[in-house]
C-alpha cells in the first residue's frame, strides 16, 4: 500500500491477507497424512485436524476446508459456508503463532445450520488461538 504525502512516498506495511494455493492443503499425500497421523479436537461447529511436521520449515500453515454433503444438501449452500469459512480464516490467520513449524490444518464444518459470517468468526478465532497454544506447547516439549 502506498500513500503519497507532499511528493514523498511512504510505504505502509500491511498484513498479508492473501490465501494463495501454497497455503491451501490440496496434495493427496498431505491430506492422507493429516487424517492418518494428525491430532484433532472438536469446537462446535468444527472438527479441527492438525498435523505438525517434525522438521523445521518456514512456518507456513496449509489449510483444508470441508463442508459435509451429508449435513448441508445443496451445493450452493455448502459453497456459501465454505467461502465464509475461507474468508474468516484469511482475515484471522495472523493469530496462528507457528514458531517456524510447518502445519497442516483441516477445518471440517459439522453443523447442518447455515451460519452467518460473524458467528463463524466468533467460532474460528478461538480455534486459531487454541491451535497456536498447542503448537507452542508441543515445540517446548520437543526441545
Amino acid at each position: 500500500m502506498l500513500i503519497f504525502v507532499c511528493s514523498h512516498t511512504i510505504t505502509v506495511s500491511a498484513m498479508n491477507y492473501r490465501l494463495p494455493k501454497s497455503e491451501r492443503l490440496h496434495a493427496d499425500k498431505l491430506i492422507k497424512e493429516l487424517f492418518n497421523e494428525g491430532s484433532s479436537f472438536f469446537l462446535y461447529p468444527f472438527k479441527v485436524l492438525f498435523f505438525v511436521k517434525k522438521e523445521r520449515g518456514d512456518g507456513t500453515a496449509q489449510v483444508l476446508f470441508s463442508v459435509s454433503k451429508k449435513k448441508i444438501k445443496k451445493a450452493t449452500e455448502r459453497n456459501l459456508v465454505r467461502r465464509r469459512i475461507k474468508e474468516v480464516y484469511r482475515l484471522n490467520k495472523s493469530l496462528l503463532n507457528l514458531a517456524s513449524k510447518d502445519v497442516s490444518i483441516g477445518l471440517i464444518y459439522v453443523s447442518s445450520d447455515l451460519m452467518e459470517f460473524a458467528n463463524l468468526e466468533s467460532k474460528i478465532i478461538p480455534i486459531l488461538k487454541k491451535l497456536s497454544t498447542i503448537i507452542v506447547q508441543n515445540d517446548l516439549k520437543n526441545e
